[in-house]
């Protein structure tokens, strides 16, 4: 490593300028011309060895990383009901599945949809696996729009939901309020009426919970799954997915 010659600099420069002689006020603290000597000799030092600060940088955006993590870890555990068992949440899959599945994701998020057929093709191989589903519409009002409408679906029964939920994640383009109502008439809702029931104040209650869930743990961005004790922030293969859902098997982190 080369941070371990630099350590070997400063103390080596640190042990010969307290060599030197003591000052009328022998307090054994460096004077200041001696703490500028040093502060010359780490300057030179990183003037001929840049790569040092990179390294350095490199170092502690991975134990900034590591921190997070166990942090997460850490929320995860302590907001588990709200995480795996939130009477708000879509659940789908097998609802009695030995492993969940949590997604955050946003209906105009590109990788959301990328990831969906991987998902739900992992989803139904394995055959015991339950998905939660977390509305978490954080690129724009059109998103905000569709995750209202899905959750009114979601009021009415989880079979309808599903359905819309697919026709969304299905869809090429930008969901704006005009594409949302319509895909809605196609799946059997009324356009006007949904109108009505999204300004329920019990979909803000919902949409707030996920969002003070997704601050907690931390969640920036969409698609990002929850299984057994990984947070992934990314789009998945199916192969990911089958061996996430074998591993929480394995580990026993998936029972939730």
């Amino acid at each position: 490593m080369i941070a371990k010659p630099l350590a070997a600099l400063l103390l080596t420069s640190a042990l010969a300028l307290s060599a030197s002689p003591a000052t009328a006020q022998d307090s054994g603290a460096l004077t200041p011309k001696q703490a500028e000597a040093v502060k010359k000799v780490v300057r030179d030092y990183l003037m001929e060895h840049p790569e040092v600060l990179a390294e350095s940088l490199e170092a502690l955006r991975e134990k900034m990383r590591a921190q997070a993590e166990a942090d997460a870890h850490k929320m995860l555990e302590a907001r588990k009901d709200d995480v795996y068992r939130s009477a708000d949440d879509p659940v789908s899959g097998n609802t009695k599945g030995d492993i969940t599945i949590v997604q955050f994701f946003d209906y105009n998020c590109g990788f959301c949809k990328q990831t969906f057929d991987a998902l739900w093709e992992a989803v139904k191989a394995d055959g015991k696996v339950r998905v939660v589903y977390k509305e978490y519409p954080i690129l724009g009002p059109d998103s905000v729009f569709a995750a209202r409408v899905a959750l009114v679906a979601k009021a009415q029964s989880q079979a309808k939901y599903d359905d819309l939920h697919r026709a969304l994640m299905k869809f090429r383009g930008r969901l704006d309020e005009k594409a949302v109502l319509r895909i809605a008439s196609e799946q059997g809702f009324n356009a006007e009426q949904l109108k009505k029931d999204i300004t329920n104040p019990e979909i803000d209650r919902q949409l707030s919970k996920v969002f003070d869930l997704g601050r907690a743990l931390d969640i920036g961005g969409t698609p990002t799954f929850i299984v057994g004790d990984r947070i992934l922030s990314s789009a998945l293969d199916q192969t990911t997915f089958r061996q996430l859902i074998d591993n929480a098997r394995k580990t026993g982190t998936g029972k939730n």
